[in-house]
């Protein structure tokens, strides 16, 4: 009698029953869903990266190579003209990433000023490598150093709001902004 009780019940396991087919399409369906959704999600990450990196990185190309930095008499902590771009392209990835957690929340919707935040630290950002390196311009980079400071400043508040973990890697770039500035003010009186 037991034999024919685990044969009842291995053949009820492989034989689905109609409700077990609904379940197992609608189960299919969600998953088709899921994946649908992360594949867009990747694609809004890249797009959300690539873009303020792509720019950065024309930026650079443009406008940051400089003779007069090589030719400075610089304090031993300055970076090398590599190092700095390297860390403005860090910080762009940065921006970018977190920007696509705000936007992935729903913030931008929830808090406009955000965008407009991201927006104006990214042309600040992009401001920088040509007002510097290619009018030499320091104390108007200088200025735009202390603005992009106070911007990152306030998208960090905002990003904060929508997500902790935004808000947090907005700091990092905060920290180079002052670094920057430092850097510029000292340029400007070398």
């Amino acid at each position: 009698m037991a034999s024919q009780d685990v044969k009842h019940r291995t053949r009820d396991e492989h034989e689905p029953n109609v409700g077990e087919m609904n379940n197992s399409s609608s189960s299919r369906v969600k998953r088709q869903k899921r994946t649908s959704m992360a594949k867009r999600g990747l694609r809004s990450l890249a797009i959300a990266v690539a873009l303020p990196l792509s720019l950065t990185l024309l930026n650079i190309t443009l406008f940051g190579s400089s003779q007069s930095y090589h030719a400075l008499r610089k304090p031993f902590w300055f970076p090398p003209l590599w190092a700095l771009h390297m860390t403005c392209l860090a910080s762009s990835f940065i921006m970018g990433l977190s920007a696509w957690l705000v936007w992935a929340e729903g913030g931008f919707h929830k808090e406009p000023m955000a965008v407009a935040l991201f927006l104006s630290q990214l042309a600040l950002s992009l401001a920088w490598d040509p007002v510097v390196f290619t009018a030499g311009a320091t104390r108007v980079g200088l200025v735009v150093c202390l603005a992009l400071f106070g911007v990152l400043a306030g998208c960090s508040r905002m990003f904060r709001k929508v997500n902790p973990i935004a808000g947090d890697l907005v700091k990092l770039s905060l920290a180079w902004a002052g670094f920057l500035a430092l850097v510029n003010l000292n340029l400007v009186y070398l």
